[in-house]
């Protein structure tokens, strides 16, 4: 008999999810709150955005623009967004164009065109690309294999220490420039005592048997890999009901069979929610889970950032399809340093988000989940972002059409952190799983949304 599977929420982790089941003769139903795709990682169409909605949206995934230029009412009485495409929020995708979700996608049948890069490093006086030179490698080969070659044993030993106690204990020269930057980027985390040397060289050394480019971005943006993962589901005869809220999971004797939604109850052999696991009691009471387990959903936070999206009518060529990362010390947050990244692969025309002649430059600078709701660090925080892309292009205002700040106080869903600790994709309710970068599963933000969705196909292949 075919399994009927409910995935409540169409982000990443959820749409893969649809995707590799759906290829192996599941029967699988989607309930996307929204009207959109991609869940955090959705895309707007500046075509058809009005204000309010885009506000409405931005405030339903913890987000809100405290700075634009011009004032919002302005870019969009004067249809200044035509032609483009704007993501919720900054994801540059690790692992480029052989980047988990973009093998997952090639492996459900389809193709996305990734643009991959290299990364760069702002200085006081200009840049440094790339930031790992071929001189860099071969004094790096020795570290290189053996983390290449470590097994999970290894890992694991250092799950615990912590990427500040690593840099003190055997960092040297530009190995600690690496090493202050690289994990932080990856876990959108300034704080180096809570980042896991474990998880970061987890996230390396994936790279490195792929690779790949160390970063990339989708050529028309994050809706095209969802809008990937969606047509193989509907091509599959899966449904994906968008606008439609699943208001509660079914559960009965510990097991879930199945929700309500829509005010109508569907019955299902597994649910697979792709929220985010802090509200997964809001529809799943939590009578249903041990104590232990509660406390630990209530006890998860996320990240937080200040994007910015910078609209240029000219770019120097040789800045074109790079990436930049830069660190402000003693910027006056957790962690004391921050670190983010400018990035002009989404300025190439084959990026596809911006109309002719102009070019979208996105960006973004770490903070925590607090700072990201202060209006007086955003302040500072926008004061680096536009200092470092002044670096790069002197007098930048002259060249710009408008720019907004997006802030976000809950960017991954769970600090890939020592002290949050990740639910298993397996729930103490039987025929219940959680899937998305959430939970424990290889990989930072979408590459381990993906990675879940396909630990989960193999629990259920097995079960």
């Amino acid at each position: 008999m075919t399994k009927k599977v409910c995935i409540i929420g169409a982000g990443i982790g959820g749409l893969t999810t649809g995707a590799l089941l759906s290829k192996k003769g599941y029967n699988v139903t989607i309930f996307e709150k929204e009207k959109m795709l991609g869940g955090r990682s959705l895309s707007f169409d500046g075509d058809t955005l009005a204000l309010e909605n885009y506000r409405r949206t931005l405030s339903k995934f913890s987000m809100s623009v405290p700075f634009s230029e011009p004032i919002l009412e302005e870019i969009f009485n004067k249809n200044m967004l035509k032609g483009y495409t704007l993501d919720l929020g900054f994801h540059s995708i690790e692992g480029g164009t052989m980047s988990d979700v973009g093998r997952a996608i090639i492996d459900t049948g389809n193709k996305v065109e990734m643009v991959g890069t290299k990364l760069g490093l702002i200085r006081e006086n200009g840049f440094m690309f790339p930031l790992v030179t071929t001189k860099d490698k071969l004094r790096f080969l020795p570290y290189i294999l053996r983390l290449y070659l470590s097994g999970e044993s290894t890992m694991k030993r250092l799950d615990k220490q912590s990427i500040a106690e690593t840099i003190k204990m055997y960092a040297k020269g530009k190995m600690i420039t690496i090493l202050e930057l690289l994990p932080r980027v990856a876990t959108t985390v300034n704080d180096l005592s809570r980042i896991s040397t474990g998880e970061s060289f987890r996230a390396t050394q994936s790279n490195l048997r792929r690779g790949s480019t160390p970063v990339g971005y989708p050529q028309g943006g994050l809706v095209s890999l969802s809008n990937a993962f969606a047509n193989v589901i509907k091509g599959n005869n899966g449904k994906i009901h968008l606008g439609s809220r699943a208001k509660e999971i079914i559960i009965d004797n510990g097991k879930a069979s199945g929700v309500i939604a829509d005010n109508k109850e569907f019955k299902f052999d597994i649910v697979v929610s792709n929220i985010l696991v802090q509200n997964l009691l809001n529809i799943a009471s939590e009578k249903h889970f041990p104590k232990k387990y509660v406390d630990n959903l209530k006890s998860l936070e996320g990240t937080g950032s200040l994007c910015a999206y910078y609209s240029l009518n000219r770019i120097d060529p040789k800045l074109m399809g790079k990436s930049f990362l830069f660190i402000e010390r003693d910027a006056g947050i957790k962690g004391n340093d921050a670190v983010g990244m400018i990035e002009f692969v989404t300025a190439l025309p084959e990026a596809g988000i911006a109309p002719s002649s102009k070019y979208l430059v996105q960006s973004y600078i770490i903070c925590t989940p607090a700072e990201a709701k202060s209006k007086k660090i955003l302040e500072n925080l926008k004061e680096i972002l536009d200092r470092n892309l002044e670096i790069l292009i002197p007098d930048f205002h002259s060249k710009l059409n408008w720019a907004i700040y997006p802030a976000v106080w809950h960017l991954d869903g769970v600090a890939k952190t020592i002290d949050n600790i990740k639910p298993d994709i397996k729930t103490p309710v039987e025929n219940l799983f959680l899937v998305g970068d959430c939970v424990k599963a290889p990989g930072i933000g979408i590459n381990c949304a993906v990675n879940s969705a396909r630990i989960l196909e193999d629990m259920l292949e097995k079960s």
